[in-house]
């Protein structure tokens, strides 16, 4: 007796280097910006959240559902695991975060894909980065500062130049070899002149934007390192164990999250709120409510923004299915049958 599994099409199975040159940054910029502002306008977008700790590391699992996608009116569901061992790369010399994302058809049930996650990480949480920065930092936002020279400095730095023309930047890492050989490279690739600094305040005092992306358990960006009007993209704590952002420089700035929710359970937001130094009302608003009304933002040039990243769900729909979209297009990975 037949199950149905013959009617359903292969599995597409995507790894690192597909996903790479499948996703590009500015198409996924636009896309995870469109999503932004489909959910301010109530799209029928659901996303959830479940971590587990493991010895020296731990697991986090997203699951999101985007209906009525412009490319699949039945709609997408997505759900990523990743593993996330800080201890990886001098212990075993593994990566730090290793990951798969499943695709699916929202309203079928259909599995479409399986692929490598940790592209899709990397892109999407820059691209969200730069919507944030498109929206909540000055226009003529210059020179950045990247705190964090792994696996998501490069992407932050390219998807950051192509919302705002950045001319300079500068790396920091508790490595100094490390930041060293990042700007090296980044110079090359990205066309404009990063330099590596062991001081933090000398590099963050003279910066517009600073991207903190460090998997730090106790904060180190305060008051002191930010100039007036600077934007901040807190992306490095998403678990609750997790932190970058001192919560006097939270209390002293505009608060704007990727979740509310979220960012009140696990991000730097968590640790505010935690401490008493912030309510959840004293947020300014969700990126896409900022994407939708720009009114909502940053309302002079002086004031200090910044924007808790603790990763949506529908980022990783989203960028998962331009990736699924673009491979069927183009004839790309791998179809395998479960059945």
């Amino acid at each position: 007796m037949s199950d149905g599994r013959s009617a359903v099409a292969p599995v597409l199975l995507l790894s690192f280097s597909d996903v790479v040159r499948l996703l590009d940054m500015e198409a996924c910029i636009e896309a995870i910006e469109r999503a932004f502002r489909a959910a301010a306008a109530g799209a029928p977008i659901a996303s959830g959240i479940l971590g587990i700790s493991a010895a020296g590391g731990g697991f986090h699992i997203k699951a999101g559902l985007l209906a009525n996608h412009p490319a699949r009116p039945t709609g997408y569901f997505a759900a990523k695991v990743n593993a996330n061992f800080p201890g990886n790369p001098t212990l075993r010399g593994l990566p730090t975060i290793q990951g798969l994302l499943t695709l699916f058809d929202a309203t079928t049930g259909v599995p479409l894909a399986v692929m490598d996650s940790i592209a899709v990480t990397i892109i999407r949480t820059a691209a969200a980065t730069a919507v944030a920065a498109r929206h909540l930092s000055r226009p003529d936002s210059a020179a950045v500062t990247i705190v964090g020279c792994g696996a998501q400095a490069n992407a932050q730095l390219h998807a950051l130049a192509l919302v705002r023309p950045i001319a300079r930047a500068f790396a920091v890492d508790t490595a100094p070899g490390l930041a060293e050989s990042f700007a090296r490279n980044a110079t090359e690739s990205l066309g404009f002149p990063v330099t590596s600094s062991q001081s933090l305040v000398e590099a963050t005092s003279h910066s517009d934007i600073i991207v903190t992306c460090t998997p730090s358990r106790k904060a180190y960006l305060g008051p002191d390192h930010v100039s007036p009007g600077a934007f901040v993209a807190a992306v490095g704590a998403d678990s609750e164990h997790k932190q970058e952002i001192e919560s006097s420089l939270l209390a002293a700035s505009a608060v704007v999250t990727d979740s509310t929710a979220q960012c009140a359970a696990i991000g730097d937001l968590h640790h505010a709120i935690d401490s008493g130094a912030m309510t959840i009302e004293d947020v300014r608003a969700e990126l896409a409510t900022v994407v939708a009304e720009p009114g909502r933002g940053r309302r002079n040039a002086s004031e200090v923004v910044i924007y808790d990243s603790t990763g949506v769900a529908f980022q990783d729909v989203v960028a998962s299915a331009l990736v699924y979209e673009r491979a069927i297009r183009d004839d790309e990975g791998t179809g395998f049958r479960f059945g």
